[in-house]
């Protein structure tokens, strides 16, 4: 197979893993920096130039779209899906996911698991918001925010209340959520490629930080998780629409809740935590499924 990725950075870990792992299988891949892309939006003939020449014609596409690119990517591989290549996420699936509202409200849809999560527009209802989420501590997350950027943890209803009030005075979105004591600063992170959970860790935060992101100095750690877990990471796969996603959720006292499902998760972690080859199960998956035109909605919002 002729496969391009679109990647800004081809040195990063998970893209250069991705790279060797479709080459170790006799395909060819090409890393097209995202931004580079221009493309002719003509009426039954569309077009991709990269560099100032036409892109060739390829099997298949696997989007690693960074979230400060969100936009302009989601619109370079809704091109290539008119053009019949194969994404391996769709452009509608990726929206959905990197639209923390939208991908939550999906899931409650769905009956899956979450923490109680409210959302407002007039700070004037703020003190309903925190009734509603069921008071503090209580975290505050931005909409737009990635890698535990723009997330806060308040400790009491009146530090909620200062924290809420910042945010909308400077006119973001924001969610806000219950705070899982229980889950002790640590989460789960399945990785689903094809509707099976093929990988599984726990990521615990650096000392002091609620968060347990990895690029914020957290570990990780291999873990079994249960079939409960399982089946949730899988069905919030599905209601994105996602074929490979990281789907991190926490262990409640009511049973899993899901915190996020991501599209472009990086493998360094899981990798190196599991010690599976997650790149090569990512290829093997492309290998069985694409097909010319065989995207979904060819393109559409």
């Amino acid at each position: 197979m002729k496969i391009a990725m679109l990647a800004r950075n081809p040195s990063l870990y998970s893209h250069e893993r991705i790279k060797e792992a479709a080459e170790v299988r006799g395909h060819e891949l090409d890393i097209i920096n995202t931004l580079r892309c221009y493309m002719n939006i003509a009426s039954r003939r569309p077009q991709i130039y990269y560099n100032g020449e036409q892109l060739p014609t390829y099997d298949a596409v696997i989007p690693r779209i960074g979230a400060s690119v969100t936009f302009y990517g989601l619109a370079v591989l809704r091109q290539f899906e008119m053009m019949g290549v194969y994404p391996l996420n769709e452009s509608v699936a990726i929206g959905r996911s990197r639209d923390k509202l939208r991908s939550m409200q999906l899931l409650a849809r769905d009956g899956i698991g979450l923490p109680v999560t409210t959302f407002a527009h007039d700070p004037k209802q703020t003190e309903e918001v925190l009734k509603l989420a069921g008071g503090a501590p209580l975290v505050i997350k931005l909409l737009e925010g990635t890698q535990g950027i723009g997330v806060v943890l308040a400790d009491t209803d009146r530090s909620a209340k200062s924290v809420i009030e910042a945010f909308r005075g400077v006119r973001v979105n924001i969610l806000v959520q219950e705070f899982i004591k229980e889950s002790g600063g640590t989460d789960i992170r399945a990785l689903v490629v094809g509707g099976k959970v093929i990988a599984a860790m726990q990521r615990t935060g650096a000392e002091g930080d609620f968060r347990s992101n990895l690029h914020r100095g957290g570990s990780a750690k291999q873990i079994r998780i249960s079939p409960e877990e399982r089946s949730i990471a899988v069905r919030a796969a599905k209601s994105m629409g996602l074929n490979v996603c990281g789907v991190d959720m926490l262990r409640a006292n009511h049973g899993p809740v899901i915190m996020e499902v991501n599209s472009s998760p990086g493998l360094e972690g899981v990798e190196k935590a599991t010690g599976i080859d997650i790149a090569g199960k990512i290829i093997e998956f492309l290998e069985k499924t694409a097909k010319p035109g065989k995207t979904k909605t060819k393109g559409k919002g």
